[in-house]
C-alpha cells in the first residue's frame, strides 16, 4: 500500500511484514531537501505511528542519490529575509524556524518504532542528520557522506554534531565536523557509521528489507522499552541506565507478548507474538 506525504515522501506499507519503506521522492532533484521535507518528516513519522501494524521503517531513497542535502537555494529565495535579519525579533524568528526543522529528526530519534537508513551515492548535510537520527544504517558500497555545512559556511545544527561523536566517537566526529570531506562507505563503515555496506543498491535494500522484517517480527513492546532505554544511556551512566531498566522491567516486563512465550516455551512451540 502506497501513502504519499507531502510531495517529498512515498510511504509503501506492508502490514503483513509490520514495516513500511519509506522513499525520499524528488530524484529530479537528487533529493535536495526542499521545504516539503522539512514540513513532511514529522508528518511521515506521525503515520507510521497511527499504524498498529507498522514496528519498523526503512528510509531509502528514488534516483540517483540517497540525497544532497539542504536545498541552499529554494532555502535563501524562502527564508532570505529571517537570514539578513537585524534586529533580535527576525533573530527569534529564525531560531524558531532552525527549531521547526529540527521536529522531523527529534521524532525519529525518541519514536518508539525502529528506524534503519538505507544509504546510495550521496548522503550530505541533512542526509548525515536524518540517517544519525536512525537506529541502524546500511549503505551501498558507492555511498559518500560528507558533513558539508563547513564547506558552505553554516554550523550544522540538524543533529549531526549532537549525534555522531556517540556513533563515530569524538575524533571521527571532529574530523567529519571540520574538514567537511566526503568520506567513502568503507571508510564509514570502518568508523561506525554504517553498520554494513553491500556491494550494490539491490542487496543493500533486500538486506535492510529482510533486517526491517526480523526486528517487526519482535513484540512491539519490547522493541519500544529496548529503544527507550538505549536512547536513555546518550546522557545517563551505566548505573543510572541499570536503574532505569529496572524500573522499566517492573512495571512492563509482564505482557502479553511475555506470557505468550512463557505458554509457547511449555508447549514446544514458536511463540506468537501480537
Amino acid at each position: 500500500m502506497l501513502v504519499q506525504v507531502t510531495d517529498f515522501f512515498e510511504i509503501e506499507k506492508i502490514p503483513e511484514k509490520k514495516i513500511a519503506i519509506v522513499y525520499l521522492n524528488r530524484p529530479e532533484k537528487r533529493n535536495a531537501m526542499s521545504w516539503a521535507f522539512w514540513a513532511g518528516l514529522p508528518l511521515v513519522v506521525d503515520e507510521v505511528e497511527a499504524d498498529p501494524d507498522i514496528r519498523c521503517v526503512v528510509f531509502a531513497a528514488r534516483g540517483k542519490s540517497f540525497t544532497t542535502g539542504l536545498d541552499l537555494e529554494e532555502f535563501s529565495e524562502q527564508f532570505g529575509p529571517r537570514l539578513r535579519g537585524a534586529t533580535a525579533d527576525v533573530r527569534m524568528d529564525l531560531m524558531s524556524l532552525i527549531i521547526e526543522m529540527q521536529q522531523g529528526f527529534q521524532r525519529i530519534l525518541h519514536s518508539d518504532r525502529v528506524f534503519i537508513s538505507a544509504v546510495h551515492r550521496h548522503c550530505i548535510g541533512g542526509g548525515l542528520d536524518l540517517i544519525c537520527a536512525c537506529d541502524m544504517r546500511f549503505a551501498s558500497k558507492d555511498a559518500l557522506v560528507s558533513l558539508r555545512e563547513t564547506k558552505v559556511a553554516i554550523v550544522a545544527d540538524m543533529g549531526s554534531l549532537n549525534l555522531l561523536p556517540f556513533i563515530v566517537g569524538h575524533g571521527n566526529a571532529r574530523r567529519m565536523a571540520f574538514t567537511g570531506a566526503d568520506f567513502s562507505a568503507n571508510e564509514c563503515h570502518k568508523m561506525g557509521l554504517f553498520d554494513q555496506v553491500f556491494d550494490d543498491r539491490d542487496s543493500m535494500m533486500d538486506n535492510a528489507i529482510k533486517t526491517a522484517e526480523e526486528i517487526a517480527a519482535n513484540p512491539a513492546i519490547v522493541l519500544k522499552g529496548t529503544k527507550k532505554i538505549l536512547n536513555y544511556m546518550y546522557n545517563h551512566s551505566p548505573e543510572a541506565g541499570m536503574d532505569y531498566v529496572a524500573v522499566w522491567n517492573s512495571a512492563f516486563l509482564d505482557s502479553d507478548d511475555f506470557r505468550e512465550l512463557i505458554t509457547a516455551f511449555k508447549e514446544r512451540r514458536k511463540p506468537n507474538y501480537k
